[in-house]
């Protein structure tokens, strides 16, 4: 059975090219062109993968993925118009899984949807330990319960933020460059946009807080030299 792909996109070119691309790849597509109908079609369709625009007419894509985010973990997509760190961090913050800014190579975008499904199936059938947790100093994250907590204190991790935190955490001493990071953590196979790792290090150096042990050098545990992180 086909993977179905919800997008939402209010702009009707954009959505029925992004469609064509997708279909074209095998994949089933339904189109939302506003916030409402997006939710509505999330929790009718059951879809596996949601591509989301961030501006739309009625409810804004933040909203949306907010909403979605509040009863499923379907993967997210998110779409942004500007090359602006803060449109994508607030994304990322509320549940986007990944984000891609316009205008867009479908082929990537294409890339970047069989990556984010595959690691999710991946990550399904994993065989790390449900019980599985590590302790570093004051810090401990348990993959069962998806939890991290800092001196007992609860921290809300977006998913892909708890996989890379637990990514760095597991290789402490290795050196991982951003593009092995995005492959082990995101999935990608190809030279893809090495900024997001460093938005989602920026958002856990931020949660995590200065009595971290692995936030008290730049990143999250790991410093950066030329394109290398150090854990």
């Amino acid at each position: 059975m086909a993977e179905k792909i919800l997008v939402v996109e209010d702009e009707r070119n954009i959505a029925s090219f992004v469609a064509m691309y997708l279909k074209n790849a095998r994949y089933q597509v339904d189109i939302a062109r506003d916030g409402a109908e997006a939710l509505q079609k999330a929790d009718s369709i059951n879809p596996d993968l949601v591509v989301l625009d961030l501006m739309l007419p009625d409810i804004d894509g933040l909203e949306v993925c907010r909403q979605i985010r509040s009863t499923s973990d379907v993967p997210i997509l998110m779409l942004t118009a500007r090359d602006d760190d803060v449109d994508k961090i607030v994304g990322l913050e509320v549940g986007a899984d990944d984000y891609l800014t316009k205008p867009f190579n479908p082929r990537e975008l294409v890339a970047r949807i069989k990556s984010i499904l595959r690691r999710s199936s991946q990550t399904a059938r994993s065989s790390r330990p449900q019980e599985a947790a590590m302790d570093h100093g004051n810090l401990r994250i348990d993959a069962g319960r998806r939890e991290v907590t800092v001196s007992g204190r609860h921290v809300q991790l977006a998913p892909k933020e708890f996989d890379l935190l637990w990514e760095l955490l597991d290789h402490r001493g290795l050196v991982l460059t951003r593009d092995q990071l995005l492959e082990r953590v995101w999935g990608y196979t190809f030279a893809g946009d090495t900024r997001t790792v460093d938005v989602h290090v920026r958002q856990l150096r931020r949660k995590l807080g200065d009595d971290c042990p692995v936030a008290t050098v730049w990143g999250v545990g790991y410093k950066v030299a030329d394109d290398a992180a150090v854990t």
